[in-house]
C-alpha cells in the first residue's frame, strides 16, 4: 500500500479516474450485452434492457462530474491518500449501485451503499474544494 501514498497528487488522480474509466467502460459493455443477449433492435423499448440501460446512465449521472473533482483535488495539490479516498470509494460506491440495480429494480442494499458512498464522495469532493477556494494561499 506504501505505493499509493507514494504517488502525487496528480498521479492518485490519474489512477482513480482510470479505474472509473474502465468502470464507465465495464457499464457500457453490460448494456451492449444486454441488447445482443436480448436482440433488442436500437430505439425499441424492453423492460430488462431499460433496466441494464439504467444502471449504465445512475453512472452517467454523477461520475462524469466527480471525476472532473478529483483532477481539481490533484490540481489543489490535495494529498494522495485523501484523493484515494475518495476515488476508491466512489468506485466501490459505484459498483456496489450497479450491482444492486442489475439485481433489481426495488430497494437493495446494493444501491443503499452505493448511493450513500456516491453523495460522500459529493461531499468530500465539494468540500475540499470550497475549503481550498477560500484559503488564503
Amino acid at each position: 500500500m506504501d505505493f499509493l501514498t507514494a504517488m502525487s497528487p496528480v498521479q492518485a488522480a490519474a489512477m482513480n479516474i482510470g479505474l472509473l474509466t474502465l468502470l464507465m467502460l465495464g457499464l457500457k459493455i453490460y448494456v451492449g450485452g444486454r441488447r445482443g443477449k436480448l436482440k433488442v433492435p436500437a430505439g425499441e423499448s424492453h423492460p430488462e434492457f431499460n433496466l441494464a440501460t439504467r444502471v449504465q446512465m445512475n453512472a452517467v449521472e454523477d461520475v462524469p462530474v466527480l471525476m472532473v473533482g478529483i483532477g481539481a483535488l490533484a490540481a489543489l495539490g490535495m494529498p494522495p491518500w485523501y484523493i484515494h479516498v475518495v476515488g476508491l470509494g466512489l468506485l466501490v460506491s459505484r459498483i456496489a449501485h450497479a450491482v444492486g440495480l442489475a439485481g433489481s429494480s426495488g430497494l437493495s442494499i446494493g444501491r443503499l451503499v452505493g448511493t450513500l458512498g456516491t453523495m460522500l464522495a459529493y461531499v468530500a469532493i465539494a468540500g475540499a474544494l470550497l475549503v481550498h477556494a477560500f484559503t488564503p494561499t
